[in-house]
């Protein structure tokens, strides 16, 4: 396919849409007199004021001390000590040099706990002093984040004349599973702008990505029970790949609900279509019985399907991520307490299947309240479909609004949270940024610093404009 530059595509969209809103007002003599004179200081960022001296890390890291003053000098470049011979192909964006700094990488239980590094995967420690820089990680996806943090180090605005500040980082993420779903309706994405995403949510520490998009013909009816074409299947091979590389495990979905028949021929149906993605490198599976009528709405028939599932595949498998249910009732407001579909889901379902859940709506911010809610039901802590900035109910919005409104207070009680973008992949990153700032350290979360940081990475060389825009 035709590469797209996406980036110069927002801008462009950005310049029209300004210029056409210019030419309405001045066509129609709208008076602006009275706006003239507001203060419009759009590059200010309200909220608390956190003093990381000119370096920007996101997401946010749980600890980050800085030892005095000194800087260590990179600008000859590192002699690279990768113990586990696992990241040289990572570390692109330095000069490897014999003569220049030590830069030594390592993982694993026995060195992190050295480091008293938290014992949950994708912590971290990153230390710079005098001997040197040090990445350890707990596992290799740990050392891969810490690798995504001394990239940012050194592309931060404060570090760019190549002196990088003493300091000790340890980092963990607060939630397991963090990321997106791509299952919104309209135009699915290109293959182009997923391998672009794909990099993304590994830039900046997301290690989950469901594939639902609700147009693909293979994951839902009428095709679901077909194998994918030989150029589609090699395309799904190739983004199976790149999250491998970004440490995001990918995540297929299969939506069989509206025409399912609950025999045997459509469960054998169903696990040949698993296991022909599973020969195309996929390791995480779904299921997704939402937005369905009929037959295929049953509790206790749906619950019978996963656990066959779950016990003739992915337990069989062993190198299998859980498996993920997206059930007919995902919302409170569609729950129907007393018909018992959750508390069927919650008695029936085996214990490792994580269920879905957007909240009291289906569009709708995620408390402490709504997770008291469910999470009795479904007898195990929901995993969280957040709508946004997904916008296919409002076809005529581009939603670049921060992200806010979710508890804080909530990292215990949710086994995972995913974002559900917009068709426009590029305008989507915005949020998809601020999302995983905020999945990863949901204390130290600020809407306001996040959303303009998201601004500056996204693009750089037009921050003002983008920021009015949006």
């Amino acid at each position: 396919m035709k590469m797209v530059n996406h980036k110069n595509t927002l801008y462009a969209g950005i310049a029209c849409i300004l210029m056409c809103g210019n030419l309405s007002a001045q066509e129609t003599n709208f008076d602006l007199s009275s706006q003239r004179s507001e203060k419009q200081d759009v590059l200010a960022v309200p909220g608390e004021k956190v003093d990381h001296r000119g370096i920007i890390i996101n997401p946010t890291p749980q600890k980050l001390v800085f030892n005095g003053n000194s800087k260590l000098n990179i600008s000859q470049g590192f002699i690279l000590k990768d113990k586990q011979k696992k990241f040289t192909k990572d570390l692109e964006f330095v000069t490897l040099n014999k003569k220049g700094i030590k830069l030594s990488i390592d993982f694993g239980k026995k060195v992190a706990a050295a480091q008293n590094v938290k014992e949950v995967s994708g912590a971290y420690a990153l230390t710079i002093s005098s001997k040197g820089i040090s990445i350890i990680g707990y596992d290799e996806r740990g050392a891969f984040y810490g690798i995504q943090t001394l990239r940012q180090l050194a592309e931060s605005p404060a570090t760019v004349n190549g002196q990088l500040p003493y300091l000790e980082i340890n980092d963990y993420p607060d939630l397991p599973n963090r990321g997106v779903v791509e299952g919104f309706y309209g135009t699915p994405w290109s293959h182009e702008v997923r391998m672009s995403l794909i990099d993304f949510y590994g830039k900046f520490k997301m290690n989950t990505y469901l594939y639902g998009p609700k147009d693909d013909p293979y994951h839902r009816t009428p095709n679901w029970r077909k194998p994918y074409p030989a150029r589609e299947g090699e395309e799904l091979k190739v983004l199976v790949n790149r999250a491998k590389e970004n440490n995001v495990i990918f995540y297929w979905a299969i939506h069989p609900g509206q025409d399912i028949r609950w025999n045997e021929e459509d469960r054998s149906l169903l696990l040949q279509k698993f296991e022909s993605m599973y020969q195309l490198g996929v390791r995480g599976f779904a299921v997704f019985f939402d937005d369905i009528s009929g037959e295929g709405t049953k509790a206790d028939k749906q619950a019978e399907l996963l656990n066959y599932i779950d016990d003739h595949f992915v337990k069989v498998k062993r190198d299998v991520a859980p498996l993920i249910l997206c059930p007919t009732e995902y919302n409170k407001s569609w729950t129907d307490v007393e018909g018992g579909y959750l508390t069927t889901l919650g008695d029936k379902l085996n214990e490792g299947i994580k269920v879905m859940w957007t909240g009291d709506m289906v569009v709708a911010t995620i408390d402490k309240s709504t997770l008291d809610f469910v999470n009795p039901l479904l007898k195990r802590k929901a995993y969280i479909w957040w709508n946004f900035p997904v916008s296919d109910y409002v076809r005529d919005h581009v939603l670049l609004g921060e992200v806010y409104g979710n508890g804080k207070d909530i990292a215990g009680s949710i086994s995972g949270f995913v974002a559900n973008p917009m068709e426009w992949a590029e305008a989507s990153k915005l949020a998809i940024y601020c999302v995983a700032d905020y999945t990863w350290n949901m204390q130290s979360y600020d809407r306001f610093r996040s959303w303009h940081r998201a601004i500056r990475a996204i693009m750089p060389e037009n921050v003002e404009a983008f920021t009015v825009f949006a």
